[in-house]
């Protein structure tokens, strides 16, 4: 049976249907998109109010504590997605103890090499926003004497109404082992582990302008 000529008119009409379908779906893609970006901020951290500190033990039971000199970076909110990335540059080269010889120690090639590396970098992985205020573990990567290995921290739990402002520090800590770090002298009488403290305090946003830099 002949079917005649095909309906050229008809698949015209479809073709235009779907490129009408599909132009008038860009408004929408355009205003998610410029909400997503309207929805992510970088806070800086206040590296007055920051602090972060180590303790290792001597023969297993006396803590040598010390703190590390400013702390600086970023943070990340992503609040389309309702996730944080944390960035953080730690100064070695300004530790604190209890006395000079200690600071010379820690600083020497022995241990944290502050002449070759002066900075300890820490960037987390994406976590879920809520962590900030209801706890819980975060992943990254800790850059140690030119040395890269993934870390765990653990963020304590916050009663502050809001976690993440200015007024509210963010504490978390964790253990390193620092021969995976190089750092393997004295493992007769120096534990292996090095437990870290921050204590974290957020600045104001960074303008919209900067986003981009």
């Amino acid at each position: 049976m002949f079917a005649g000529p095909p309906d050229r008119s008809r698949g015209r009409r479809c073709r235009f249907a779907l490129l009408y379908a599909l132009l008038a779906c860009v408004p929408t893609i355009a205003a998610a998109t410029a909400e997503e970006h309207e929805a992510t901020s970088k806070l800086t951290l206040d590296a007055e109010r920051s602090r972060a500190d180590f303790e290792v033990k001597v023969l297993w039971l006396i803590g040598v504590h010390g703190r590390f000199g400013q702390v600086h970076g970023t943070v990340t909110l992503d609040r389309f997605h309702g996730t944080v990335v944390a960035d953080a540059l730690i100064d070695v080269n300004t530790i604190t103890m209890r006395n000079r010889s200690y600071e010379d120690w820690v600083k020497s090639d022995e241990f944290f090499a502050v002449r070759q590396y002066p900075q300890i970098h820490f960037v987390s992985d994406s976590f879920p926003i809520e962590r900030l205020s209801n706890g819980g573990e975060i992943t990254g990567t800790l850059s140690l004497r030119g040395i890269d290995r993934r870390v765990t921290m653990e963020v304590e739990r916050s009663d502050c109404p809001d976690a993440i402002a200015s007024a509210c520090p963010v504490e978390a800590n964790g253990t390193i082992r620092r021969s995976e770090f190089g750092m393997k002298s004295r493992r007769g009488t120096l534990s292996d582990k090095v437990d870290l403290q921050f204590s974290i305090y957020l600045a104001a946003a960074i303008p919209a302008q900067d986003h981009a830099k």
